[in-house]
């Protein structure tokens, strides 16, 4: 199809301006998730702490994104996809201009709380903008336009440690130790409020794909589960629970000496968050039994919760891993090197993973990939260079792991497709449990001891990616549905 027929509809109209705004928005989010992955370093230098809690940075990023994932697609749902953009927009600025003025405030806390704030805006707009890009024109165009939008995500990603760097780790003392955070978040700022502005006059067409059910009218949300089930169902759950609780206590008891909140409060607080949780989870589990007892499913979200707790781990702790090294490098040379090396690696294995799933099974792929990256993340356990080198190596292995167990995990789901992406985008919230936890062993023992965590992570994402024909099979002999579903490289993480 030529390009000037990629952004048409079926009435003719021509939509590529309205793309070329929509391309802004990934621009957008990548560079502000770029920028997150350098604040680590700079947190621990400039407020004295250590990498343990410098990971909250990751998890007030991927909290606001578990949180915010379903009331976007509400939003989405209420308002439209402008509307969805615009409130997106909207926290994305407000988040910027507070950590503005927490650099006056100097405390770690309310650096937290601007970053949840701007994490609760880009995940508005990467639950409306990767699906909008799709429907902006030819249906048979869809995945070459959301590559082209990725591809400028990419760059975000590539400019974000680059551009953040040299002003985070200029030579900033006493005072004005956090001054050098200024400069970048008021200019997204003022960008973001520019860009509201555009947004607010232009006329964004609210369009919808059509969507195919491959799911039986009969048989759509039907199911229930039996007796002995739901008792399944309880003990599964209180066990994935009390796991998830067992790595989240430590996070929310280090947020909670930041708040300088009672002390004797926390227990309670905690039992109850754990109990409500479970109740939580218990519900959605029993209600939708027919999409949970999908095994390619659930055991599709273990998955893409142990890529982003790996991904996030090894982002976070890039610069920190660089230093400890590669002796006389400075936190800003690493920084560039996130940015020059990493981000671009990243993005270049996108391109070179969508070719080859094009031409070979996607869940093989992801097993391959997975598998070396399990033998990366032993090689930067030794340490040296040769760690480094394969550090870097682990971006490039990395990047089409989210979309291919995205696209592995709501096969066959027809009209509960979006339903399941929503919790799909939930389970990102790995990457919140995982950058503390990293950080926690680094403090005890050295940070090339940390990357057990994502070699642990690489190994469960293997396993699905092995076990996925098998688990598909069995849940498609019902529905007739068969084979590998074609992956489109649409994420971010």
């Amino acid at each position: 199809m030529k390009f000037s027929q990629m952004f048409k509809t079926e009435d003719g109209k021509n939509l590529f301006v309205t793309f070329l705004l929509v391309t802004t928005l990934f621009l957008l989010w990548g560079f502000c998730n770029g920028m997150i992955d350098i604040l680590n370093k700079h947190f621990q230098d400039a407020l004295h702490i250590n990498k343990q809690q410098s990971g909250l940075v990751q998890s007030a990023n991927y909290l606001a994104y578990f949180l915010m994932a379903i009331p976007a697609g509400l939003i989405a749902r209420r308002f439209g996809y402008k509307g969805g953009i615009l409130v997106g927009l909207t926290l994305i600025a407000g988040g910027a201009f507070w950590f503005v003025h927490a650099t006056g405030i100097g405390t770690y806390g309310s650096f937290l709380l601007g970053l949840f704030i701007l994490a609760a805006g880009m995940s508005c707009l990467e639950t409306i903008a990767n699906p909008y890009a799709t429907v902006l024109g030819a249906p048979e165009s869809g995945a070459t336009r959301i590559n082209i939008a990725q591809t400028i995500n990419g760059c975000g990603w590539i400019l974000g440690p680059i551009v953040g760097g040299a002003f985070v780790f200029s030579d900033k003392t006493g005072a004005n130790v956090n001054a050098g955070l200024s400069m970048p978040y008021l200019g997204i700022g003022v960008f973001v409020t520019l860009l509201l502005v555009v947004f607010a006059f232009s006329k964004i067409p609210d369009l919808h794909a059509e969507e195919e059910s491959k799911i039986s009218g009969e048989k759509k949300n039907r199911l229930k589960p039996s007796g002995g089930q739901l008792a399944a169902i309880g003990i599964i759950v209180a066990a994935v629970c009390g796991l998830l609780y067992f790595f989240i206590a430590p996070i929310l008891q280090l947020i909670w000496e930041l708040l300088k909140l009672p002390a004797d409060m926390f227990a309670p607080v905690k039992y109850c968050v754990l109990i409500a949780a479970f109740v939580a989870a218990f519900f959605l589990v029993s209600g939708k039994w027919d999409l949970f007892r999908r095994r390619h499913f659930t055991m599709g979200i273990a998955a893409q919760f142990l890529y982003v707790s790996a991904q996030t781990g090894i982002f976070s702790f890039c610069v920190n891993y660089s230093m400890e090294n590669v002796h006389g490098i400075t936190a800003m040379q690493a920084a560039k090197w996130l940015g020059a090396i990493g981000f671009v690696l990243f993005t270049v294995g996108r391109f070179c993973g969508s070719a080859l799933i094009s031409q070979f099974k996607a869940h093989g792929v992801l097993a391959v990939y997975a598998a070396i990256n399990v033998g990366l993340s032993a090689l930067c356990m030794a340490g040296g260079k040769i760690g480094l080198f394969a550090m870097f190596g682990t971006f490039f292995f990395m990047s089409v792991m989210f979309p291919t167990i995205f696209a592995l995990a709501i096969r066959g789901l027809g009209d509960q497709t979006k339903f399941a992406s929503s919790l799909i985008v939930m389970s990102i919230v790995g990457g919140a449990i995982a950058a503390p936890f990293m950080g926690h062993i680094a403090d005890t023992s050295s940070m090339r001891i940390g990357f057990v965590v994502p070699l642990v992570c690489f190994i469960g994402v293997g396993l699905y990616a092995a076990m996925w024909q098998t688990l598909e099979f069995r849940d498609a002999r019902g529905d007739n549905k068969k084979g590998d579903p074609k992956v489109v490289l649409t994420a971010t993480h």
